[in-house]
């Protein structure tokens, strides 16, 4: 049994380095998301064992969201496990404020905000296979789509650096028994335990009890998730060739958007608008975006609220603007109505009055 445990162990880090040295260019410099859990206690022991072979810069930044009276002990342990293995560590304080979106949602924003301010290559993540089950579950059951169902990618590369996560392919028991073998010492974070947390739910509950059917789950429900990047991605890829052809200077041409079939014009305006924003529209928003677009007629200026600009129709052509430009200075004809349309600027009331106003 000892011998098994130790080939794993050799294993696990094999894997981690093989992953990395297809990816990684000489010198780069990584930063790992480092909360003191067993996740990424274990991410770091690897790494930290690979630099000097692989000639890697590393750090590690810890997000301290204060939402845990244990939070402070959190962070100290980070300091000091950081120390012993001579990985400097930065420590970042962020407020979360839950919005529509709830709490959980909140602390991942801030968490990826400060990963942004890092001075590094890569950021490197310890998300895992059970990690990639529990988010296509979580995202399933809310209704994603195909980019949404994709859940997350071993790497993907933005316009501040990349996200490297190299224990995807790996299982939460192969990391605990990896900490077991090498003495790694984890925190544990309470909140963890609580299933009122959906993501708590999924992994406590509902997991459990597919794996007794379906011993194999959570490997298929990951392998599903990397099926469906592959559509994901080939959907970008018909989406760029589509943009291609009817991509304007400004936006998108409506006359091209109708003449796509429905399915092709919705894939089309999520990728643009994704582009422009980094914000994945939903396929309900979408539908009612391209028919009050593409349909409305060419008195109307429809303009639909997407973040904090709006989607609209100048010009023959879809566009994104600020909320005070949505409505472009325009004349409109009056023949005696009562009232007149402006569409977003509002409406116009004529009322009869004798002695002030405009001559009729």
């Amino acid at each position: 049994m000892a011998s098994s445990k130790r080939r794993g162990h050799a294993d696990l880090e094999a894997h981690v380095r093989d992953f990395l040295k297809s990816r990684l260019a000489p010198g780069a410099r990584l930063c790992l998301g480092y909360s003191g859990g067993l996740d990424s206690s274990v991410l770091l022991h690897v790494l930290a064992r690979l630099r000097g072979e692989l000639a890697f810069g590393l750090s590690a930044v810890h997000v301290h969201h204060g939402l845990s009276v244990n939070a402070d002990a959190w962070a100290e342990h980070c300091r000091r496990t950081c120390a012993e293995l001579d990985v400097p560590l930065a420590v970042r304080r962020v407020e979360v404020v839950a919005g529509t979106a709830g709490l959980e949602a909140a602390a991942r924003a801030a968490r990826y905000d400060a990963y942004r301010d890092q001075d590094a290559d890569c950021i490197v993540l310890a998300h895992h296979r059970d990690d990639q089950a529990e988010t296509l579950l979580f995202r399933l059951l809310r209704g994603a789509g195909v980019h949404g169902l994709a859940a997350m990618a071993e790497a993907r590369s933005h316009e501040d650096g990349a996200i490297l996560r190299p224990l995807l392919a790996l299982g939460r028991a192969d990391l605990a028994d990896y900490a077991d073998g090498h003495g790694v010492h984890y925190m544990d974070d309470e909140s963890n335990a609580d299933i009122a947390l959906t993501r708590n739910w999924l992994r406590h509950e509902v997991l459990p009890l597919l794996d007794v059917r379906f011993p194999a789950s959570r490997a298929v429900l990951a392998r599903t998730a990397e099926q469906l990047a592959e559509s994901a991605g080939l959907l970008d890829d018909l989406a760029a060739a589509d943009l291609a052809r009817f991509g304007t200077a400004s936006g998108l041409d409506v006359a091209g958007l109708a003449e796509l079939g429905p399915a092709r014009a919705r894939n089309l305006l999520r990728f643009w608008l994704r582009r422009r924003t980094g914000e994945l529209p939903g396929r309900a928003w979408l539908a009612e975006a391209l028919d009050q677009l593409v349909h409305a007629g060419p008195d109307r200026h429809p303009s639909l609220p997407f973040g904090d600009r709006r989607l609209c129709r100048q010009a023959g052509c879809v566009v994104l603007a600020t909320p005070d430009a949505a409505v472009p200075d325009r004349a409109w004809s009056w023949r005696g109505e009562t009232e007149l349309d402006l569409g977003e600027a509002g409406r116009l009331v004529f009322r009869t009055a004798v002695g002030e106003g405009l001559a009729a």
